[in-house]
């Protein structure tokens, strides 16, 4: 089974500090391998960027380095915006919220049949993608 990080849980993994995530997180997060990477979305780096530019994320090296740390093969493998993505984002619910970041990442799950894991309430609620909060 495949997993798609939330931006929350890609800082929290990267960074080493899981101890808020849920007992499930944590178990899929210490067993990535290699055959198996965890997935990220590339709308995650961008949220990333725009969070330290704003101020309201702190990293603990120059923002390019942690991105190419945090993103580091074998143990990710980044999602880009596919068609196929772009297409699913369009055909989701009119009830699931607006934000496009989330919409992205929801639309990236479905495509690809993965799980998404995070702790938003929003996307957790709407039950539009497998999830493991």
């Amino acid at each position: 089974m495949s997993h798609l990080l939330d931006t929350h849980i890609l800082v929290s993994w990267a960074n080493g500090t899981t101890s808020d995530l849920s007992a499930a997180q944590r178990r899929v997060l210490r067993r990535v391998e290699p055959n198996n990477p965890l997935l990220v979305c590339d709308i995650c780096l961008w949220e990333i960027a725009t969070l330290v530019s704003l101020g309201r994320l702190r990293l603990s090296r120059p923002l390019r380095e942690w991105l190419e740390m945090a993103t580091a093969a074998p143990l990710v493998q980044r999602v880009g915006i596919s068609p196929a993505i772009a297409a699913e984002v369009a055909a989701l619910p009119n009830s699931f919220h607006r934000d496009p970041g989330d919409r992205v990442l929801v639309a990236s799950s479905r495509v690809l049949g993965a799980t998404l894991i995070t702790r938003d309430q929003k996307i957790l609620k709407a039950q539009v993608c497998p999830v493991l909060g």
